[in-house]
């Protein structure tokens, strides 16, 4: 009789996903970098001064 252990895809329960950093690889632990993909000091958007904001913007004609 053969045991074989099941292949462990998720983390345990209660634990987050494990998640790098697109540029460099290291390991992200914060919640907004995990979301983006990258560390603070790897988030292009952050390193070049760019802020994502929304801008009021007129209906297009004819809707």
């Amino acid at each position: 009789m053969t045991h074989r252990q099941e292949a462990l895809t998720d983390p345990p329960p209660g634990l987050p996903r494990r998640v790098w950093c697109r540029l460099c690889g290291s390991e992200l632990r914060d919640a907004e970098s995990r979301r983006r993909g990258f560390g603070p000091e790897c988030d292009p958007d952050r390193r070049y001064g760019h802020r994502s904001h929304d801008v009021e913007q007129e209906p297009l004609p004819g809707l």
